[in-house]
Parts: C-alpha cells; structure tokens; sequence
C-alpha cells in the first residue's frame, strides 16, 4: 500500500480511535444520546462478538485473541493483494486502504479492551433497530462496497476486452 492509501487508511484508523475515545471518556457504559429522535441515537456499548453483536455471549477467554488473529490475517491478505494489483486502480486500492483501516481499528480495540466500542445506534422507533456499531465498521462496509464496485466495473470491462480482441477466442 503506497503513499496516498497509507494516508486513507490511517485516517481511518485514528477517526475510529479518536470517536472512540470520545466516547468512552464522555458517556458511561450503556448511557445513550438521543440524536434524531425516533431514529439516531448514540449508545456507548461494547461488543465482544464480531459483526452485529454475532458470538458476543459466546464466554471464552480466548474469543479476543481468536477474532484479533482473523483480524491479522484479513489484513495481511488484503495488503499482499494490494500489491499485486496495480497502483492505477484507484477505486480498488482505495477501497482495500479504507478497508484495512476499519480492520485494524477493531483489532485495537480487541487487543487493548478485549471488546469492540460500539456508539452508532440507528432505529425507526420501536419497530426495527439496527445492531450499534463504529466508524471502522462503517469504513469496512463501505470499503467492500467499493471493491464490489470495482469488482462489477472491472469485470464489464474485461469481458468487453476479451470480445474485441478474437485473438483471446
């Protein structure tokens, strides 16, 4: 990851982790701020599981090490494919930085608290409510959303290419 994608993913890592640090030094475990009300709520909670509170009852000592490890190795995936992918590919490589700093925002977290601090907390009223979740989160989620992008712009253009060129028939 060169230059300019180091910069993104660090800037996601240290939003996450300065976001979080609000939040745990402003609002006690389990307190909530009602943003939109009936629909935006910022509630400190920490989630010891992995996406949507998955595995967060799951009572093991080893859990945080175990997710920190998968954390380790998704990030040592994306960044040896980072490599191998061109530089000019810019929505891609932009897509593994934003990515790889989510990732390693929750790895923080895990190593230094055993648990992920959650605070976005979106509901509509008492009819649906979304599990609560972090700026790292949202940056993973956005991160793969780019890169299915990328993937679907990428993937027209080389099935465009190959029927151009009946050589490659």
């Amino acid at each position: 990851m060169k230059g300019r994608f180091f910069l993104i993913m660090l800037s996601v890592l240290i939003f996450d982790h300065f976001t979080k640090y609000r939040i745990s030094t402003t609002m006690a475990l389990f307190d909530a701020i009602e943003i939109i009300p009936g629909y935006l709520r910022i509630s400190y909670v920490r989630n010891s599981g992995v996406a949507f509170g998955l595995f967060d009852g799951h009572p093991s000592p080893w859990k945080a090490y175990i997710l920190a490890a998968m954390a380790v190795v998704a990030v040592v995936v994306i960044l040896v494919y980072s490599r191998r992918m061109p530089m000019e590919r810019n929505l891609l490589q932009t897509a593994l930085a934003v990515t790889t700093g989510g990732i390693l925002g929750n790895f923080f977290d895990r190593i230094m608290h055993g648990s992920v601090i959650d605070f976005i907390e979106f509901h509509i009223r008492d009819s649906f409510h979304w599990p609560t979740f972090n700026v790292a989160d949202s940056a993973i989620t956005i991160g793969i959303a780019m890169l299915l992008i990328d993937t679907l712009k990428h993937t027209d253009h080389d099935v465009s290419q190959e029927k151009a060129d009946p050589l490659q028939q």
